[in-house]
């Protein structure tokens, strides 16, 4: 094919791709100055035999849109330095940006269309984060984004890949009008090649990013001016009424979570990282429960710090990208995200000195959700393709603030699923007006907000896995010890590491276990380099019935909080089910 016609397909593609549903055509594409109007005549449509105006069409379809295919970051930082209010380089070459009035995702405002496929494949229903919508008024929506793309000067199309396990990528393609979010995506999603551009055809998933115009108020099932919809029969997804980027991130992270599922791909909201045998390890946990330090570890390769796939292959990353938070980062604590905060990469929301461009990480007042978006490549100890054989460790991270769970168990499959399901940890609510009780989170699988199918799928999903390929479960807690928050202290994070670097070598397998009450997890009597006293939270708490007292409460939280799930029946005898509910706290 020659390099012209080649451009035209791919003109072509991204033209349809920006049609209105009703007005039939989308803007005549034209590569380079929509002024010049010379290239204009060679790329006009030839008519088929005689051509019939259709009344439907539209003004916004004779405009000659703009297309920014695919640009470099030094592209796109010079069309956001130019054209965007409130971009700006820093002292150490970050690109500076605003997201506008939200500064973090509004789970409300995303919806789920709701059809015949998907009313009996998806969670639906309470405690799940699918809040339903009908196809119409998707298109509705649809319209209201594509009109408004269509009527910019100038419109930016990221083609790009999601998942580093070749047999098994998605091909998306991001439609939006800011250069912040072309280049958000270009560093969050896998680059292609030339060659692999060259022959990218038609996307898997698009995303048209409106997020500068609202959605009309008045539209059925609309809450606010913002809303994130996914059509997942015609692999689309529209924004309106937020500029905030993550939506982009964490909503193609849902569409993994029904993709991947429905080719046996387990989809995972965690951090990876492999030794140097190539032994990997799979860290869930919540916000504030130390995911991103524990997995960051000079000694073993980053496959990556937050969305993974585990097939029949290995694990891969579904990302090119890492997506840290900023607020109070400081080189000593974090030298890695320090040091891949540099050209290409973007700050979101942060506060800066006017005159010398250095960023204040402490500074909160445009949002404490202050952010930096950057390739994998930044991380110098990176694993590149980020692919990796099956994990030898699953080890779910708890920040528990009642100070009862142990610093290290060792879990049964069953327990392994439980508190996957479960998604346990507890942080303190409003330290500043004093001591108030530690509040318990619960985010099934370790991220409710963006799993499509019921939690029990993936849950049994990850048994299997685990099974076929021999992995141990772990329950790690980072928060407190020798009493709640308040009276007892958190665990060291030196103790922490110790007990994660004797998963990894394989030592805590040979260990001597015994079991605790309520919960009945099996702890360690020793582990290299952390007192023994601490393994069993009980030794730690001089108030002995105080303790006793706090760990039934928090087994009650435990199991309100399983309620919900135990009425989804798994299995065709139900068996899986009573040994998941078994393997909770009994009291």
């Amino acid at each position: 094919m020659s390099e012209e016609e080649r451009q035209k397909q791919q003109l072509q593609s991204i033209s349809a791709s920006l049609a209105s549903l009703t007005r039939e055509t989308g803007p005549k594409v034209v590569k380079g100055d929509p002024a010049r109007k010379s290239e204009a005549a060679q790329v006009s449509h030839v008519s088929h035999h005689h051509f019939t105006p259709t009344i439907s069409v539209s003004d916004s379809s004779l405009k000659f849109t703009h297309f920014l295919y695919n640009l470099s970051p030094a592209e796109l930082y010079e069309q956001a330095i130019k054209y965007e209010k409130g971009s700006f380089i820093t002292s150490t070459g970050a690109l500076a940006t605003l997201s506008g009035a939200k500064t973090g995702r509004s789970p409300r405002d995303k919806r789920v269309v709701k059809d015949e496929t998907t009313e009996d494949e998806l969670w639906w229903g309470k405690g799940s984060p699918n809040i339903e919508m009908d196809e119409h008024t998707f298109l509705v929506n649809r319209e209201r984004a594509v009109d408004y793309l269509n009527s910019l000067d100038k419109v930016f199309v990221n083609d790009q890949f999601l998942n580093w396990d070749p047999e098994n990528r998605i091909k998306v393609r991001i439609v939006s009008a800011r250069a912040y979010h072309s280049l958000f995506m270009h560093n969050m999603c896998i680059r292609p090649t030339p060659e692999e551009l060259e022959n990218f055809g038609t996307p898997d998933f698009t995303i048209y990013n409106a997020g500068q115009f609202p959605c009309n108020r008045y539209t059925h099932y609309m809450t606010s001016s913002t809303s994130i919809d996914l059509n997942l029969a015609r692999r689309e997804m529209v924004i309106l009424g937020t500029q905030y980027a993550g939506e982009m991130k964490k909503g193609l992270f849902s569409v993994m979570h029904y993709l991947m599922p429905k080719r046996q791909i387990l989809s995972l909201h965690s951090g990876c990282n492999m030794g140097k045998d190539g032994d990997v390890a799979l860290f869930f946990g919540l916000s504030g429960t130390g995911k991103t330090t524990l997995s960051t570890d000079h000694n073993r390769y980053l496959i990556g710090d937050d969305e993974h796939c585990w097939s029949d292959n290995g694990v891969s990353n579904i990302e090119g990208g890492c997506y840290a938070k900023c607020i109070d980062l400081s080189q000593e604590k974090e030298p890695d995200i320090w040091n891949a905060i540099k050209f290409g990469t973007v700050v979101e929301n942060v506060v800066f000195d006017e005159h010398t461009r250095e960023v204040d990480y402490s500074d909160k007042s445009v949002t404490e959700n202050t952010r930096a978006a950057y390739p994998i490549e930044y991380i110098p100890n990176a694993k590149i393709p980020c692919v990796g054989p099956h994990p030898k460790n699953v080890i779910l991270l708890a920040c528990d603030a009642f100070g009862v769970l142990p610093p290290v168990s060792k879990l049964s499959l069953p327990q392994t699923m439980y508190h996957f399901i479960s998604g346990y940890t507890a942080l303190v609510a409003g330290t500043e007006e004093g001591v108030k009780e530690p509040q318990a989170t619960f985010s099934a699988c370790f991220g409710a907000a963006f799993i499509m199918l019921h939690p029990t799928k993936y849950a049994a999903m990850l048994a299997a896995k685990m099974q076929k390929h021999g992995a141990t479960g772990w329950l790690v807690n980072t928060g407190w010890s020798g009493g709640s928050y308040g009276s007892g202290k958190r665990i060291k994070l030196a103790y922490t590491r110790k007990i994660i670097d004797a998963i990894h070598s394989g030592s805590l397998l040979t260990a001597n276990y015994k079991r605790t009450e309520v919960f009945g997890l099996e702890i360690p009597i020793e582990v290299e380099g952390v007192p023994s006293e601490i393994l069993d939270p009980v030794n730690t708490w001089s108030d002995k019935k105080a303790h006793k007292e706090t760990l039934l409460k928090l087994g009650g939280l435990f199991k309100n909080n399983f309620a919900g799930f135990v009425n989804h029946k798994i299995g065709k005898d139900n068996k899986l089910t009573e040994e998941i509910l078994a393997a909770g706290p009994i009291f």
